[in-house]
C-alpha cells in the first residue's frame, strides 16, 4: 500500500514539473504518466483476490489473460492519443491534412480487434463449458436461498436426493420435499446453519430460490451463480483445501442483501462423518414435530422397494 502511494505521488510530482517546463506538451506527458501509473498500481496494488480454494484455477488465469489483453489494448490507445497530441499540436505555419478514408486502417483495426475479442471470449467459453459439465462421482449438495439466509440439504445413505415441489414448502416442510417420495425421507436438511462438504469431493451445488433472486457465491472457490425462483441452476467444484469460508450473495435481493451471509467448511473424511452423524433427515424432522402421518406414504413405498 505504502509504495503504491509513493509510485502515485511520485508521478504526480513528475506531470507537474513537465506541465509548469513545457505546457504545450503537457497533456501528453499526463497521458504518458497515465498509462506508466497504471502499470505500477496493476503491479504493486495491495488489493488483489484470495487465495483459491478450488479446482477453479482456469477462472484466475482467465481474467490475468483479460487484464493483459485489455492492458495492452489501453496502453497502445493511450500511447497513440499522447504520440497524436505532441505530433498535432497547433502550429501557426501547419494546415491539418483531410483524409476522410484509409483502408489499410481500417483493414488493421479490425483485424487486431478480432483477434483481441476472440482472446477474451475463448478462454471464458472453455471453463464455462467445463464449469457446467459435472462429473458422475460428484455428490449433489441443494442450496436453497430466501431472504436472508441460506438452506442446504444432502443426500442421506440412499446418495440421491428426493424430489422436491414449491407448491410443498410451508413450516413444517421448508425445502418443499414430496411427501411421497422414499428417496427424500433420509436427506440431510440444514436451516441457516453452516454447511460443511469434505475435502477433495466434487461437489454438485443444485440452486434454488424460493422468493427472489439471489447469488451463491464462495470467492475462494471462483464459483457462483444466479438463483432464479422457479428455476433450478447449478455448477460443481472440488474443493482443494480444508479450511472454513464465507458465503456471499451476490445479487441484490432486498433490503438485509448485506446480511445474506454463511459459511461452508471443508473437512477430512473423519470430521465429515462426524458432522453428518449430528445432523437431522427428513424423517426424523416430520417425527419430532408429530407429522409422521404425512410422509405415510412414503414410508410405504420405502418399505415395498
Amino acid at each position: 500500500m505504502i509504495i503504491t502511494l509513493l509510485v502515485v505521488l511520485i508521478f504526480s510530482i513528475i506531470g507537474i514539473i513537465v506541465a509548469v517546463k513545457y505546457p504545450q506538451r503537457a497533456v501528453s506527458a499526463a497521458l504518458a504518466l497515465v498509462i506508466i501509473g497504471s502499470i505500477a498500481f496493476h503491479f504493486w496494488t495491495p488489493w488483489w483476490w484470495t487465495e483459491i480454494a478450488s479446482n477453479w484455477g482456469g477462472m484466475d488465469d482467465t481474467i490475468i489473460l483479460t487484464f493483459w489483453v485489455t492492458g495492452t489494448v489501453f496502453c497502445a490507445v493511450c500511447l497513440f492519443m499522447s504520440y497524436c497530441v505532441w505530433k498535432f499540436r497547433y502550429r501557426k505555419d501547419q494546415k491539418a491534412a483531410y483524409e476522410p478514408e484509409n483502408s489499410k486502417l481500417e483493414w488493421g483495426l479490425t483485424i487486431f480487434t478480432t483477434i483481441g475479442v476472440c482472446a477474451l471470449l475463448a478462454p471464458g467459453l472453455i471453463v464455462w463449458d467445463k464449469y457446467v459439465d459435472v462429473p458422475e462421482e460428484a455428490m449433489d449438495i441443494e442450496v436453497v436461498g430466501q431472504q436472508w439466509y441460506w438452506n442446504f440439504r444432502l443426500p442421506g445413505e440412499d446418495g440421491v436426493l428426493g424430489l422436491t415441489d414449491s407448491r410443498n414448502i410451508n413450516d413444517d416442510n421448508p425445502f418443499g420435499i414430496n411427501l411421497d417420495d422414499p428417496n427424500g425421507l433420509d436427506d440431510l436438511l440444514i436451516e441457516g446453519d453452516d454447511l460443511h462438504i469434505l475435502n477433495n469431493q466434487p461437489v454438485k451445488v443444485n440452486l434454488r430460490s424460493i422468493d427472489v433472486l439471489h447469488d451463491f457465491y464462495i470467492p475462494q472457490f471462483r464459483a457462483k451463480m444466479d438463483m432464479v425462483p422457479g428455476m433450478i441452476t447449478y455448477y460443481w467444484f472440488t474443493p482443494i483445501r480444508t479450511g472454513e469460508f464465507e458465503i456471499l450473495c451476490a445479487e441484490y435481493c432486498g433490503t438485509s442483501h448485506y446480511a445474506m451471509r454463511g459459511w461452508v467448511k471443508v473437512d477430512e473424511e473423519n470430521e465429515y462423518k462426524a458432522w453428518l452423524s449430528e445432523q437431522t433427515t427428513f424423517e426424523e424432522m416430520m417425527a419430532s414435530i408429530g407429522k409422521s402421518k404425512l410422509i405415510q406414504l412414503a414410508l410405504n413405498n420405502k418399505g415395498d422397494e
